[in-house]
């Protein structure tokens, strides 16, 4: 008996703690820090055959709103060689760009990531090499809560901007979206915890 009590204890902890997470993963979704930073980091997505995916393509059209609308000076692409692909994500964005009439010196691409620390850590790179200080972090709301302390850690001075035209606007698009970024976010939190602590042992 103590021992199932012990164990339902423990499984209502994990489902609070999972709760927390997502409750604050969707307040986080509705923050939007747009400013005047020297660029706009596009967190990538899939693209195939040098075609942008939806979801990619609105992370790249609230970039361009940035752009013209005077909030950033330059455009930072980002995403490596998918499966399947014979260019990157971050080319096929540009490209994508480039069509919208966007000048190709403003935009900057990182083409080896192939996921959201490596997006960023590439991103960072550039932005030393160019001399720029702040940025735009530009990707779906669900995505910023962690994007967002991702940035912090590897040092980008950042803000948040959530595209407004997500494709995640459905019960049956956000719930995985969500469940996905939870997942994410909360192990890359205890990943921090334990780095910390073995690094003061």
């Amino acid at each position: 008996m103590k021992k199932t009590k012990f164990f339902l204890f423990i499984l209502a902890l994990m489902v609070g703690y999972i709760f927390v997470n997502v409750i604050s993963i969707c307040q986080y979704s509705r923050k939007d820090e747009t400013c005047q930073a020297d660029v706009a980091i596009v967190l990538g997505a899939s693209t195939y055959n040098g075609q942008v995916s939806p979801v990619y393509r609105e992370r790249i059209h609230h970039a361009l709103h940035l752009y013209n609308n005077g909030y950033v000076k330059k455009l930072i692409m980002t995403g490596g060689l998918g499966k399947g692909n014979d260019i990157s994500d971050a080319h096929a964005a540009k490209q994508y760009a480039l069509s919208k009439n966007m000048p190709a010196e403003d935009i900057l691409t990182e083409d080896t990531s192939a996921i959201t620390q490596e997006n960023l850590e590439n991103a960072k790179k550039i932005m030393d090499e160019n001399g720029y200080g702040t940025a735009l972090i530009v990707s779906d709301p669900l995505h910023m809560k962690r994007a967002m302390l991702l940035a912090k850690d590897i040092g980008i001075t950042a803000y948040s901007s959530p595209t407004s035209t997500t494709r995640y606007v459905s019960l049956r698009t956000k719930i995985p979206f969500v469940m996905r970024e939870m997942f994410f976010y909360v192990g890359y939190k205890w990943y921090r915890i334990l780095n910390y602590l073995f690094s003061n042992v």
